[in-house]
């Protein structure tokens, strides 16, 4: 589990010497169609985001600016990314929990997303997310753990 379910992916970059450029396109450097893009900005030293799982979301998470690590979990594995550069992001499968800490001085965040917002399709509580991801298959909605 855990690596399959997240990975760094390195976007490409168009280099100039006026400054690079970094793209990214649908189904093609993320494996969805992006429905929403977000950011986090002007997070005060210390604070937290995330905190929560998608039931079917996928999301590739970006540090425009700055720095940050995205600790991550599907009920059997953690382990701790960073980010700090424009090109690299995490793309997170469905039923991952995940915490941004340790943000830099002026951190920009950028997430795609694969649908609009739903709140029904987090998991706010870390024990509940657990028992979807370790239950039986009608935990799940009947939907099979690594579709």
């Amino acid at each position: 589990m855990g690596l399959e379910r997240w990975k760094t992916v390195e976007l490409p970059i168009v280099h100039d010497s006026r400054g690079n450029l970094t793209f990214i396109e649908s189904n093609r450097h993320v494996p969805f169609d992006i429905k929403r893009v977000y950011y986090l900005y002007d997070i005060p030293g210390g604070a937290q985001r995330g905190g929560h799982a998608h039931k079917t979301l996928q999301q590739m998470l970006i540090a425009m600016s700055g720095s940050f690590d995205v600790i991550l979990d599907d009920g059997f594995v953690r382990q701790t990314l960073s980010l700090n550069r424009g090109y690299c992001g995490i793309y997170l499968e469905k039923l991952i929990w995940r915490e941004l800490v340790n943000f830099s001085s002026g951190a920009v965040c950028m997430v795609l997303a694969s649908d609009f917002y739903d709140e029904s399709d987090y998991y706010r509580e870390y024990d509940e997310f657990i028992k979807a991801v370790r239950g039986t298959p009608e935990a799940l909605g009947n939907k099979a753990l690594h579709e």
